[in-house]
């Protein structure tokens, strides 16, 4: 393949609906996920009547017109084997659609955002046991010791909500942060903005990163909040992730390394510890980043733009909020047309997710599912890709589009 630099700018923009899976994958069973389907049962429970509630601004089946043009209705036929209940078919499908299995041994986001750009993760990381007092003595002593606090609270696992108004007000009376895990590889730290300090949590995420890299942990996480009482703490959006780094090049390597821009949105820079980013945008929700996504269509016009956006899955998924998702999808849904407004001759668009996180399914933590993969470019026309054997074959798509090097993991798909 030619590698060199085209003649005409290209420009590539990836955005990923964080845990908008779209049906069980084949190898769900080995996760206790085999069922699980974060679309489709949103749109069944909408469909229903079921996801009516004040923070859906619709009611009824959910409306995905855009997204629908695009094909993830078809795509996510093709995943669950049967139809997706929703309004707003279209007359034509403008995208080229699939739905794409992952590879990678975990159902988090740096392995499916790697995936995704050529880097599976096909190692298992370390993870903490479900149990009480999940952290070994030794490792708690360590930090507490480094890190100068007087203890830690909670020790366990958790959703980020629940630990909150069980510890929170704790916290503020005692100074000692809150110590929580999941089934994901995450050591999450919460702590109050004001009464514990900002700064204090990341510099206490930086000393926890440094100790427990020999474990293989993939993140830990600053979870900051804000609030009187267990009645009113809500998470900020001062989150930071501290991401082991990619074990190998990725995609965003590649284009950097051929001269062009690599434009991180929201927490893609943090998912990748900053390897490949030649700029890094953040924002306080979905809507901020679309705006961010906007703003740099504007600006950037070759190389690659790359959004997460992280809502879906941290304030609807892991909360299992059926209707709070259902009314992201529509929000997204909606904006969507800007953002094909700017998409000129020479870009191409992609539109996946990482892993699911079913609003449905027990628990609070992540499932293992497909995700869609919805190419649009004014050059191509509707085609059905059909099952991608890997999250690779986007990043591969991505990169050829570019011209840059080839990847080492995934195939291009044919477009035309």
């Amino acid at each position: 393949m030619d590698v060199g630099r085209p003649n005409q700018k290209k420009r590539a923009i990836i955005i990923v609906l964080d845990s908008l899976g779209i049906g069980s994958s084949k190898d769900a069973v080995n996760y206790g996920d085999e069922g699980s389907d974060t679309l489709g049962h949103i749109a069944e429970l909408c469909n229903a009547g079921k996801a009516n509630s004040r923070c859906r601004l619709q009611s009824g089946p959910l409306h995905i017109p855009n997204l629908a043009r695009l094909g993830l209705a078809d795509a996510a036929k093709e995943s669950r084997g049967k139809p997706l209940p929703y309004s707003g078919k279209p007359s034509v499908i403008d995208g080229v659609f699939g739905f794409a299995q992952e590879i990678s041994s975990g159902k988090d986001t740096p392995s499916g955002h790697w995936e995704i750009c050529g880097l599976p993760v096909l190692f298992d990381w370390g993870l903490f046991p479900n149990t009480p007092n999940c952290f070994p003595k030794s490792l708690l002593e360590e930090i507490i010791s480094k890190g100068n606090i007087s203890g830690s609270l909670a020790n366990c696992h958790a959703s980020g909500t629940k630990v909150l108004e069980d510890f929170g007000e704790e916290l503020m009376k005692t100074g000692r942060p809150i110590f929580y895990t999941s089934a994901d590889s995450v050591f999450q730290i919460a702590a109050h903005e004001k009464t514990f300090g900002l700064e204090k949590l990341y510099d206490l995420c930086e000393i926890v990163r440094k100790i427990i890299d020999p474990l293989n942990i993939g993140r830990v996480i600053a979870r900051p909040f804000l609030g009187d009482s267990a009645s009113d703490f809500s998470r900020t959006s001062n989150r930071r992730d501290l991401t082991t780094p990619p074990h190998g090049p990725t995609l965003l390597d590649h284009v950097s390394e051929a001269g062009l821009p690599v434009i991180s949105i929201g927490k893609i820079s943090d998912i990748f510890a900053g390897k490949g980013i030649s700029k890094s945008v953040k924002a306080p929700n979905n809507d901020g980043i679309i705006n961010q996504i906007l703003d740099q269509m504007k600006v950037v016009n070759e190389g690659l733009i790359f959004a997460n956006l992280v809502d879906f899955d941290s304030k609807f998924g892991h909360r299992r909020d059926v209707s709070g998702y259902a009314n992201a999808i529509e929000e997204f849904d909606k904006r969507l047309p800007e953002i094909l407004k700017l998409t000129g001759d020479n870009d191409l668009l992609l539109i996946t997710a990482d892993h699911g996180c079913d609003p449905t399914w027990k628990g609070t933590d992540h499932t293992r599912e497909h995700v869609p993969a919805l190419f649009y470019s004014k050059k191509v026309s509707s085609k059905n890709l059909g099952f991608l054997t890997t999250f690779a074959d986007m990043g591969a798509t991505i990169s050829n589009h570019l011209k840059t090097p080839a990847l080492k993991k995934g195939v291009v798909c044919n477009l035309w």
